[in-house]
This record gives structure tokens, sequence and C-alpha cells, in this order.
């Protein structure tokens, strides 16, 4: 009885000094995260802000060159990108991590090999590029997105949303099908009884020229995405901007180089809004990306797809209480498959389990949700 007992003592005070087995890691305090698209922005721009052989009549469209280089130009590259991306280079890469920085030996890139829009967005939501889309049809995607995953976790469902430029996102979500809530396109807002500012995107929508049949401007999803927050509190959402990528096609790099600072606006007031609001202050994290590059000469940066060479070059940003500060990320090679865990990943989920063709999550962003 006597051996029983020290035997029993022992064993405890192993257990009490010995530790867990497994490292548990700190506890994950994101409970919220906002994904935010800015179609077809390259990573020239992104990486060292306005091209100057692009402010120019005939490559760029460019009415007043004289102006555009004194809104944008800058010595140096830092100061280029940090003039038109002022949110991305003084919050997100000083508070959070960039990839895709070649100069780095860090190159973030599409696997889909299709280099436009449909096959992006498939791969950066279903975690895998699909050879079976081949267009931007308005057809169901085969594949299940992590916003689909999300919608169906008890503690999720109803709470994850999409606001879109583009009206092919709810075929690409397939909203149809699931019932997730997706608001693209030339659509007015059916949220009775409508804010004020909701009544007002809902003019625009009325009375602005369709000058892209199938795209709205920036403009009117940014303030349907921003009053949805404000009214319903989603706790996954995706803002799908598009104006950079229509002005590059119609070549007025102008307007393109706008259409990306005002981006940076739009991100720089919804993250400070929501740093104001309880549910989402201190408990928030933000995932900026793209769908695709462009050509990086004169003659093709208006243009991306199988046969241009540079388009499948990217840039991702995340910034979270679970994302460690390590800013522009050097010698780490990353895909855009990886966007979906990553989204999964952030919530405490393992989308890669419950989809395996997934690639893994973006290497030392979901810090706290490691064991």
């Amino acid at each position: 009885m006597f051996a029983r007992t020290i035997a029993t003592v022992s064993l405890l005070g192993f257990l009490a000094t010995a530790g867990p087995t497994r490292a548990e890691g700190p506890p994950r305090r994101v409970e919220d995260v906002i994904v935010v698209t800015v179609d077809g922005f390259r990573h020239q721009e992104f990486f060292g802000g306005a091209d100057e052989t692009l402010m120019d009549a005939k490559a760029g469209g460019v009415p007043d060159i004289a102006g555009l280089k004194r809104q944008y130009w800058r010595e140096t590259a830092e100061a280029r990108r940090e003039t038109l991306l002022p949110f991305v280079w003084g919050t997100i890469a000083k508070q959070g991590q960039v990839f895709g920085d070649r100069t780095r030996n860090a190159p973030a890139k599409l696997t889909n090999g299709k280099k436009f829009s449909y096959p992006g967005y498939n791969e950066m939501f279903c975690g895998f590029g699909d050879d079976r889309i081949i267009s931007n049809a308005k057809v169901s995607n085969p594949n299940r997105s992590v916003l689909e995953f999300l919608n169906e976790r008890p503690s999720l469902k109803g709470r994850v949303a999409a606001y879109c430029t583009w009206d092919v996102f709810p075929f690409i979500f397939r909203s149809a099908q699931n019932g997730l809530h997706v608001h693209a396109g030339w659509v007015p807002i059916r949220d009775e009884p409508l804010s004020e500012r909701q009544r007002l995107a809902n003019l625009l929508v009325e009375r602005l020229p369709r000058y892209w049949p199938d795209n709205t401007f920036d403009a009117v999803t940014m303030e349907a995405a921003r009053e949805y927050v404000l009214k319903h509190k989603p706790r996954v959402l995706f803002i799908g901007l598009g104006e950079t990528d229509e002005w590059a096609h119609g070549r007025r790099y102008d307007l393109y180089l706008r259409a990306a600072h005002e981006s940076d606006r739009f991100l720089d007031e919804l993250w400070h809004m929501l740093q104001q609001m309880p549910e989402y202050a201190g408990k928030t994290a933000l995932l900026l990306t793209t769908d695709h590059g462009r050509g990086g000469t004169q003659a093709d940066w208006t243009s991306h797809g199988p046969g241009v060479e540079g388009a499948e070059n990217l840039w991702i940003a995340v910034i979270g209480p679970d994302t460690p500060a390590l800013g522009v990320r050097s010698g780490v090679e990353t895909t855009q498959s990886q966007v979906a865990a990553t989204i999964a990943g952030l919530l405490g989920e393992d989308f890669a389990a419950a989809s395996p063709r997934s690639a893994p999550a973006l290497p030392d962003v979901c810090q706290a949700a490691k064991k």
C-alpha cells in the first residue's frame, strides 16, 4: 500500500512538472475575417507604385500626364507605393504581412494557368485550380468555396456574405444552391428598411451609366458593403472591387491608378470603422489580394490570360491580431491556392481537411491557430 502511494504521488508530481505533451500556443483572438480583392491589380504597382513608362498618352491613355505625375510619381519605389497605397504600406505592411515581392525571392503566383478572373477566384476561394473552369461564363461552380464551408459551420451560419462589383460572383459562390448572401453587379439593395446610405447606393445603381454592363462602379459596392457591416455585423465578409481591371482593359492608366488609390482609401476607412465597433475591435483579420496579374510592358499591361507572360504574378497582404508583424516576407514562395485555407485558419477552421485538394494556409499567418 505504501509503495503504491509513493508511486501515485511520484506520477502526479511528474505530470505537474512535465507540462502538456504538445504546445498549445496562444489563444486565438480572431473572430471575424474581411477579405477584399482588387481585381487585376498588378504586382508592379503594388510593390513599386506608379510606372512612369505608362504615364503616357499612347501607352497609358493619360490625358494629363503632368497632373498624374504630380499626384503619384516619386523618386523611389518605396515613396511611390506609399503615395499610391498609403494604408497598405503605412498600416498593413507594418502591422501585418505582405507576400509576393519578387525582389525578395518571395513570389506569389496563381497555379490555374488561365490568368483570368473566374479561374482565379475559384483557386482563391476553393483552394485549387480547376481545369474544368475555362471561361468567365455565368456557370455554377462545381467546387465548394471556403465561404460556403464557413457558412455551414453552426457558429457562422447566416453570418457570411459577399458584396461584389462583378455579376458573375453569385455563380462562383453558387449562391442559388447554398443560400449564401451574395450581392453583385447592378442590383439594387433589398434590405428593408433601407438606411439613408443604402437608398443613396440604390439611386446610384439607377442613375449611373452602365459603363460596364456586368460590373458596377466600386463606389456602389463600397457603400453597400459598409452599410451591410453596420446593419448585420457579418463574421465573414468578402468585398470584390473591380474598377482597376476595367480601367486597365480600357487603357486608362490614370483611372487605373485612381481606382487603386480609392480602394486603399476605402480599406483605411473600413478598418478604422471596424476598430470603433465592439463586435470587431481587436478581433478582426483583413486579407487583401487580387485574382490575377497583367502584362509587364507598354504593349501588354492592359492584358492578361494564358498567353500573357507575368500575368501569373500576384500579391497577398494580411493583418490581424493573430498574424505576427513580419512585414514584407522574404524567401517564401506562395500561391493563390493558399488563400482559402488561410481564411478558414484565421477563424480556427480547417478547410484543407474538409477539401483535401485545397492548398495549406499561408505560412506564419494563422499563428494562434497552431497546436
